[in-house]
């Protein structure tokens, strides 16, 4: 004989704040109608239920509670649909790391250039990074030269976050998106006047 095992118990699939399973005795009742009553629980399930609607417990810490009468299955969809979208909504910050060399040329410094600006748009942060190797830890100015122009160029997308730091045989410098600016906008120029300047004062 085998001996008998201990299963953890079933979680019961029992609505909570809902109808019959709201435990306290008076709410705030809100009805489809814009109608709006202090009466008892008892009283509001009754004609939620006449209405053949639901009585959900939309704000169970206000005094008193408040309960809405809808139908819960659609209420637990537009529920689920606005938790999505404000998902969606939300942006997790990411450091996007840019990786030069002392002597990098023109057109692999434009192309990483754009890949920066393309991330500071979206809202990350960017670290810059000139890795040196070997003998060339010898002109490290030239990498912190380099991280400069760099956060100069971006000056209109991002803020630099203090100078070029040299750690080991890497000098970095991190770069944050300008809060003001928009994807999509481009930074504002000044406008050209297309009246003459002024003759100079004699």
């Amino acid at each position: 004989m085998y001996p008998g095992r201990n299963f953890p118990p079933r979680r019961q699939n029992r609505r909570e704040n809902v109808n019959e399973s709201i435990r306290v005795r008076e709410v705030r009742a809100v009805f489809p109608d814009g109608t709006t009553e202090v009466m008892p629980t008892a009283a509001a399930l009754r004609k939620a239920q006449d209405l053949g609607l639901d009585l959900v417990l939309i704000a169970p810490t206000a005094v008193p509670p408040v309960a809405k009468a809808v139908d819960f299955g659609h209420y637990q969809y537009d529920l689920k649909k606005k938790q999505h979208d404000a998902r969606k909504k939300q942006h997790v910050v990411q450091v996007k790391e840019l990786k030069f060399r002392p002597n990098t040329d023109d057109h692999d410094y434009d192309f990483k250039k754009n890949h920066a600006i393309r991330f500071l748009q979206e809202g990350n942060r960017v670290k810059a990074v000139v890795q040196f190797r070997g003998r060339e830890i010898a002109h490290a100015d030239l990498g912190k030269k380099l991280l400069m122009r760099f956060a100069a160029d971006l000056t209109a997308y991002g803020t630099v976050e203090g100078m070029p730091r040299l750690e080991g045989r890497n000098a970095h410098v991190l770069i944050s998106p300008v809060k003001t600016f928009v994807k999509g906008e481009k930074p504002e120029k000044p406008e050209k006047s297309d009246k003459p300047a002024p003759p100079p004062a004699s």
